[in-house]
């Protein structure tokens, strides 16, 4: 029988080396009054920083990081779909990555453990970060008290009133949870004066803790879009290889749902660099079309323009989203090694509607017995398609898909979606 610690990898993948052209660098705006680059260096744990910048395929995970990982219920589970299959009447074979086995119900624990780690062993005593959906942040809540110290939550208002179970949960963590945009900051300050009822976005949160990490001389967690993130990711792509690997599977088709690109690059990326897989399918949300409509130029990852331009697919940093069903989707831009990958046709990309995706997780639900995040619900309605087009060619393919979180905080999302959807409770 093979030990847990045997399928926990020991080094991190980073995909920059492998990559079908160079990154385009992060770069400061022309003209600028201060340098983002530079920037850097006061908000971001230097070994994280490092990272971030680093061109080596592989790095070394410290054992106190392995430690944590195996403590949280790493390597999580590798399922089979069978159920699913049957109800597809589908000669594919489908498997799903359970992220949402591990304490906080999601993948975004994987970066957070390191990088407070990290932190950590500067000497820092508090962390600052922002949180969508609700998911990093409750990760970052857990991490910093893994490694007792402080942490401030700056929460998108949509979720914050969305989620408070989410809320909650981050609380009893020990952080301080404060609805963004808030009074706190300069730059929410100016937002609220602009509209006072406004939604919040994952841009404006994100310039909020920045912002106040800035001032306070606190660090800021990162937790999505940038390099180091989905390096740190990439131990679910590297389990999953290892765990195919033992029941003699090779996978033909990868998908993962797509907000700022974490869980997608830290499942697929290892297969992608290592040249297993055939298609590797990003799915987002068609209310935030960022794969249909954005562009792909230089534009800052936050509202307020503090951290460095970087090149990526985006609808633009002032973009609004509306307060959708998924709150981790609602981001205006991706990963810049996803969407050179996306340029490139490494990647391919869907966009799928609430209707569809409420009804690919129920057949979910129904056949699986687990809620799935509202997020993750996108990659299971692209692979229910790919089933069915499977049944059509009687083709007997391997389908994998990250099953990024469970969505039992997230009741209330799919209790008004059915509200609109079946106009029922």
């Amino acid at each position: 029988m093979v030990k847990e610690d045997e399928i926990l990898p020991k080094y991190w993948y980073n995909i920059i080396p492998d990559l079908p052209k160079p990154l385009p660098p992060p770069r400061d705006p022309q003209g600028a009054d201060f340098s983002r680059i530079d920037l850097l260096r006061s908000i971001l744990p230097k070994e994280v920083l490092r990272q971030q910048f680093t061109i080596e395929r592989y790095i070394k995970i410290p054992e106190e990081v392995r430690d944590r990982y195996l403590s949280i219920g790493r390597p999580t589970p590798l399922f089979r779909a069978k159920r699913l299959e049957e109800y597809l009447k589908t000669p594919a074979r489908i498997y799903f990555k359970y992220e949402g086995a591990t304490p906080t119900g999601s993948h975004k624990i994987n970066t957070a453990i390191p990088q407070a780690y990290f932190a950590k062993e500067e000497g820092i005593d508090h962390v600052v970060t922002e949180t969508g959906a609700g998911q990093w942040g409750t990760a970052v809540a857990l991490a910093a008290s893994m490694y007792n110290m402080k942490s401030t939550i700056f929460m998108v208002k949509v979720s914050y009133e969305q989620k408070p179970m989410r809320r909650s949960i981050m609380q009893l963590y020990g952080a301080n949870v404060y609805a963004s945009p808030t009074n706190l900051t300069e730059y929410g300050k100016k937002i609220l004066e602009t509209n006072p009822q406004h939604p919040g976005s994952l841009g404006i949160a994100m310039s909020e803790a920045i912002e106040y990490a800035l001032k306070n001389e606190f660090r800021y967690l990162v937790g999505s879009v940038l390099d180091v993130v989905l390096l740190h990711q990439s131990v679910i792509g590297q389990e999953t290889i290892t765990q195919l690997d033992l029941l003699g599977e090779d996978a033909d088709i990868l998908i993962g749902c797509v907000g700022g690109g974490s869980n997608f690059g830290g499942f697929t990326y290892p297969f992608i660099g290592n040249k297993k897989g055939k298609r590797y399918i990003a799915v987002s949300s068609a209310e935030i079309p960022k794969f249909s409509k954005g562009e792909y130029k230089y534009d800052f990852p936050d509202s307020a323009g503090l951290l460095p331009l970087v090149k990526m697919i985006t609808l633009g940093k002032d973009y609004v989203p509306p307060p959708i069903y998924a709150g981790g989707l609602r981001y205006h831009g991706v990963a810049p090694t996803l969407s050179l990958l996306a340029k490139e046709g490494i990647v391919e990309w869907r966009e799928y509607n609430e209707r569809e995706i409420f009804d690919a997780a129920k057949i979910f639900m129904e056949n699986q017995g687990i809620v799935p995040a509202p997020e993750s619900a996108h990659a299971i309605k692209a692979v229910v398609d790919e089933a069915i087009e499977a049944r059509k060619n009687n083709e007997r393919k391997v389908i994998v898909f990250n099953l990024s979180g469970h969505g039992l905080l997230d009741l209330s999302n799919y209790e008004s979606m059915m509200k609109r959807l079946n106009g029922n409770g």
